[in-house]
């Protein structure tokens, strides 16, 4: 048997074995130490369970029992009433939900069920309004008094089982835990050591022991992802010697003079934050939000301009060609008729292209550069960078950032983050945590906002379609976006906007190359239609763009392709098909697609799913245009995302706490951390556990170097 360490592995614990080792590693879990930190996912609190005859009228209480009727019914309108009967063993108990249709899918005849609330008595019988419940396993239905941690399982591992290979755990393994927080901060703070912790959040005495113990676990788990934002953000503001870039009165005017419009209050005020970074000497780390069409290019450009006029070189970077070459054309049209030397550099140029263009970047006779990631390789190398900007940065890595100080042979140049996709607090308090924040909120003025509908009915998508035609034919152009490039769909298939169409008709998905083929057959017959996606040749998609842009096509059939960077005035119109297959976020970006010109724009969202998350997503598009606001909805539905990845649906790198849920925790750990870093005293002796801790979790994702 191995030596007891926290990095034993699981089997050798005390009823554990080789059968159930197998299941724990199916919940990640194979060392002591995994299981320690395994927190438990809630708590039965069994102290206060009562008899109904022993309830009290008005008092937070609990009865436990089993569902014997459960019913629902709606109360006119959108109101609804959901009522659950519960046999207790010696009477019923009635448990009732206003507004929540899907507690009738949650529970089910035989379930045993925890409620908690303040009972009142209704026609002889004590009823529980919108209580907490909790669903019970086998093994608690009997279970008496205290307080029961409950973890998350997998098949062929029970509650008990759990519940007794935690607690021999925490019995055998807890003192040999370390605590890497010093002393003074656990005081400051009022929290218990790690050890005294693990026992309280895995074997509570009381309530209150649980709450803090656990809190304590939460919070250094964001305390160290934030102590490492904050020396990432000590690195990079520590790079003296980057060039000061000073926005003279002069400056201002030649580079306002190039756009046919004046900045919005948003603009202008990121333009003073930018130019404040520029001139300060340190070099520029910045995060530049803003919601769909208010005109973060413009300001990026400005910034770009800047470094230009001082002889400097800058460049942007997209993440897809087709946004890249979307900026390229801002950029040739604000800048026809200048004296700017720029390029464009992309994986389409040809081999004599990319090397003139590499050899005049590199001689640093070329001033302005817009690109892919094609302008972070080895091979190009800027011999004056004064501004880098990264735009849509979600879609690179954290690590990217430093990429173009590495690619510069001057000083470090500032560094503008760019995206159109609203962020929510949490999130820039983690993603973004290490730069300085600017948000544009503001939209330039005359741009409406669009009138979103969700299209249901066979009836409605006619209607849709009628109007659609209708505007097509006073000059509009449409965008008709689909989740799929392509399916299997055979020549006798309908679509949703065929004259015989039937609303199971939108069941399955639709594909942009079948789509093309029955609009042209059918509903739109009379009009141009084109088609793009990701997987056409990049010539013939361009040549699509620049005709629809032209308007020598009426209609425009895509994927989400044309997500960010299509900037198209006279398309005011969008058909989302099956839009519950989008991400709220993503669908707040296509639908920006249609508010770029001084006419009134519609999106259309055709979609007849009916889960509980569906309808929350596109109620939510329906009821606000403002991206913030969907962006809270968004992280609230669907997760942060890998933030130092490119995935926006997924997990955090941390081990235990959850930013959504644990956001004013979060808050605090980042003004802890920053401080501490802020300070120096995070350079103190005491905190240099805590430090090698940090470095073991995020060193390398962080891009943190190894001393100092």
């Amino acid at each position: 048997m191995e030596e007891p360490s926290l990095d034993m592995h699981v089997q050798f614990l005390t009823g554990v074995g080789p059968d159930r080792a197998a299941l724990l590693a199916r919940l990640g879990i194979h060392t002591v130490r995994e299981l320690l930190w395994t927190l438990p996912r809630d708590l039965l609190d069994l102290t206060e369970v009562r008899q109904p005859r022993d309830l009290v009228a008005g008092e937070l209480q609990t009865i436990r029992g089993s569902v014997v009727d459960i019913d629902g019914r709606s109360l006119g309108g959108r109101k609804t009433l959901t009522a659950c009967l519960l046999d207790c063993g010696t009477e019923y108990v009635r448990a009732v939900w206003f507004n929540q249709p899907w507690m009738k899918n949650r529970l089910k005849l035989g379930d045993w069920v925890l409620c908690s609330g303040k009972p009142k008595l209704s026609r002889n019988r004590w009823e529980f309004n919108g209580p907490r419940w909790q669903l019970l396993s086998e093994d608690e239905t009997e279970a008496t008094g205290g307080l029961v941690p409950r973890y998350g399982l997998t098949e062929g591992l029970r509650m008990g089982e759990m519940q007794r290979i935690v607690r021999n755990a925490v019995e055998q393994f807890a003192d040999l835990v370390e605590d890497p927080v010093p002393p003074d901060l656990l005081k400051r703070r009022d929290y218990p050591t790690l050890s005294n912790a693990l026992r309280g959040v895995h074997l509570p005495e009381s309530l209150d022991e649980y709450q803090q113990a656990r809190e304590r676990i939460l919070f250094d788990d964001l305390l160290e992802f934030q102590l490492g934002l904050a020396l990432r953000r000590r690195v990079w503001r520590a790079r003296k010697g980057a060039p000061v870039l000073e926005v003279t009165a002069k400056i201002d005017a030649r580079a306002r003079r190039l756009f046919p419009f004046d900045f919005t209050p948003g603009q202008d005020m990121a333009v003073r934050e930018i130019a404040a970074d520029l001139k300060s000497g340190y070099a520029m780390h910045r995060l530049l939000q803003a919601d769909v069409g208010a005109g973060k290019t413009v300001v990026a450009i400005y910034s770009m301009l800047v470094a230009v006029a001082h002889g400097w070189q800058a460049v942007m970077m997209a993440p897809t060609e087709l946004l890249a070459q979307q900026h390229w054309q801002t950029v040739e049209q604000a800048l026809a008729g200048s004296r700017v030397k720029r390029a464009l550099l992309t994986g389409s140029l040809s081999a004599a292209e990319r090397r003139k263009t590499l050899e005049q970047i590199n001689s640093g006779e070329i001033d302005l550069v817009v690109g892919t990631q094609a302008v972070i390789q080895d091979a190009v190398k800027f011999p004056k960078l004064g501004v880098a900007v990264i735009d849509e940065q979600h879609k690179f890595g954290v690590a990217q950032r430093s990429t173009f100080a590495a690619n510069a042979d001057s000083s470090p140049p500032h560094v503008l983050v760019m995206t159109a996709t609203p962020i929510p607090r949490s999130l820039c308090l983690t993603q973004f945590g290490d730069l300085d924040l600017t948000v544009i909120k503001d939209r330039p003025q005359g741009r409406q906002p669009v009138m979103t509908s969700r299209i249901q009915s066979a009836a409605a998508q006619r209607k849709a379609w009628s109007f659609l035609q209708d505007q097509l034919r006073e000059g509009r152009q449409l965008y008709v976006v689909c989740p799929l490039v392509s399916g299997k769909s055979g020549e006798d298939d309908e679509l949703p906007f065929a004259e015989e169409f039937e609303p199971d008709a939108m069941s399955g998905p639709q594909a942009a190359e079948d789509v093309v083929r029955t609009l042209r057959e059918t509903t739109l017959k009379n009009f141009r239609v084109g088609l793009v996606h990701g997987q056409m040749d990049r010539k013939i998609r361009a040549e699509t763009m620049d005709a629809f842009r032209e308007r020598e096509l009426d209609v425009l059939v895509s994927t989400t392709v044309i997500e960010v960077g299509v900037d198209v005035p006279n398309a005011t119109l969008m058909v989302i098909l099956q839009a519950e297959q989008f991400g709220l976020s993503q669908l707040h970006q296509l639908r920006g697609r249609v508010a770029r010109g001084r006419f009134r724009s519609y999106c259309f969202l055709f979609s007849n799913a009916d889960s509980a998350e569906a309808n929350v997503r596109l109620t939510a598009m329906e009821r606000s245009d403002d991206g913030f606001e969907v962006a809270e909805t968004d992280f609230s539905l669907r997760g942060p995302g890998n933030v130092l990845g490119t995935r926006q649906h997924g997990t955090l790198p941390l081990r235990v706490a959850d930013i959504v849920r644990d956001s004013k925790l979060l808050i605090t750990a980042r003004d802890e951390a920053f401080s501490l870093v802020r300070s120096g005293e995070f350079d103190e002796p005491k905190y240099a556990a805590l430090k090698t801790t940090v470095m073991e979790r995020f060193g390398d994702s962080l891009d943190l170097p190894r001393t100092g």
